[in-house]
């Protein structure tokens, strides 16, 4: 199938191409802001503090370059330079049975992925945040998480995928929907879990011990009528200085976290407002509306591989070889090329994503003081060092919140 590999080539080649120009266009426009705070921030971020956001960024846009390169280079050498053939030939001939050998090539290749990548992800730790003063991780930690991260992956993903490809060889034509059943409640039962048995794992969690701010939190609540089940405190400074707040779970579990780091750097009145927009999330049905939408895609993307996985043409255009009953083969195909394809949606997701902030923030601005939460967005801005100028077109593309300039903008007409 020349005619398919070309296509697929140049899909690859397109994407890799936009995302460096939209890189380009972000250092571009960065730099040439850097030297004048926007109007609506002079006040309030000190010159020195702008150019400090701008080099951040740059310097993450930089590093992003270089690990879009590679991802490219991964994908090609995976695909059609026959790094996946390869390693399904030798696993079907070093180890016998149909599952076992099968789950031993998924994890291989996750594992080669992980290891390629990983040089860019202590780059970013160690040399890029540390350099901006954000670092807190020692290379202990760093170890300790990845070998959690990686013990964890394994006792959940390798039996959510030996299920999953049992049912394609023995579910019949509908596999497909049987594997989306099964992926809905892995993620409802992961929703459930999270909060109190895996977050854990890496954090430290203790209930919040501020009587003011407990008392703004639950009289808050209780005007937004959303039941809280716990409020906690995370240990945030042991890995990063980035401050941050957010709800998790379902049901008994559901819970509101904030980094120690953001209590330090927010008074009471300002966590009460950030904290109204997260409510406001709940209020209007977001959290809801997007998880039944991502099940929605799932449901797309299992059909579109119930599909291809019957297609020899689909391993062919991709340097592989068709073999019947080989899903873990059609399984890792689809998530490595699946991304060519829905990278052209995020500014359609992003866009959807920036209507419900705005929603948020305008339900914030009813039931907390809006001054308070532009009080709290200007510091967040401030000490995470995130840019007040990015490029429009790379940030439709890769921010899911809008653009600081226009929040605050919004939110002053409720102030």
């Amino acid at each position: 199938m020349p005619f398919l590999s070309a296509t697929f080539l140049i899909l690859l080649l397109l994407v890799t191409f936009t995302r460096f120009w939209l890189g380009a266009r972000q250092i571009r426009h960065v730099q040439t802001h850097r030297e004048q705070v926007p109007d609506e921030f002079s006040e309030k971020i000190s010159l020195r503090s702008h150019r400090r956001a701008a080099d951040y960024t740059v310097a993450r846009v930089r590093l992003g370059r270089i690990e879009i390169l590679l991802d490219a280079l991964i994908l090609l050498v995976m695909t059609l330079g026959g790094g996946l053939q390869w390693l399904w030939t030798q696993t079907q001939n070093m180890i016998s049975g149909t599952l076992l050998p099968e789950l031993v090539f998924m994890v291989t290749v996750f594992l080669i992925i992980s290891a390629l990548h990983l040089p860019i992800s202590l780059y970013r730790q160690f040399r890029l945040e540390e350099r901006f003063g954000f670092n807190r991780m020692t290379l202990k930690l760093y170890i300790s998480d990845l070998l959690k991260g990686l013990l964890l992956g394994a006792l959940l993903g390798i039996p959510l995928s030996a299920l999953i490809l049992w049912l394609m060889e023995m579910a019949g034509t509908y596999w497909w929907l049987w594997a989306w059943v099964v992926w809905t409640g892995f993620n409802i039962l992961m929703l459930l879990v999270f909060p109190t048995w895996i977050a854990p794992m890496f954090n430290k969690f203790t209930p919040l011990d501020d009587e003011e701010l407990r008392s703004r939190v639950h009289a808050l609540a209780k005007r937004c009528q959303f039941s809280i089940q716990g409020l906690f405190v995370m240990d945030g400074s042991r890995r990063s200085a980035h401050g941050n707040a957010y709800f998790t779970g379902l049901g008994k579990s559901r819970r509101i976290v904030f980094f120690d780091t953001l209590l330090k750097k927010l008074t009471p009145e300002e966590i009460e407002a950030v904290l109204a927009h997260e409510l406001g999330h709940f209020k209007h049905h977001h959290i809801t509306r997007r998880m039944i939408l991502s099940l929605l895609a799932a449901l797309v993307f299992f059909g579109a591989l119930g599909w291809l996985a019957q297609s020899p043409w689909f391993y062919e255009a991709l340097g592989v070889q068709p073999v019947d009953q080989a899903g873990a083969m059609a399984l890792v195909l689809f998530m490595l090329v699946m991304p060519i394809f829905t990278f052209w949606l995020t500014p359609v997701m992003n866009g959807l994503s920036r209507r419900d902030e705005y929603e948020a923030d305008r339900f914030a601005a009813q039931q907390s003081d809006a001054t308070q939460l532009i009080s709290a967005l200007v510091k967040l801005f401030n000490d995470n060092a995130a840019t007040l100028t990015p490029d429009p077109v790379h940030s439709a593309f890769y921010d899911s919140h809008p653009p600081a300039s226009l929040r605050i903008q919004q939110l002053a007409k409720f102030a």
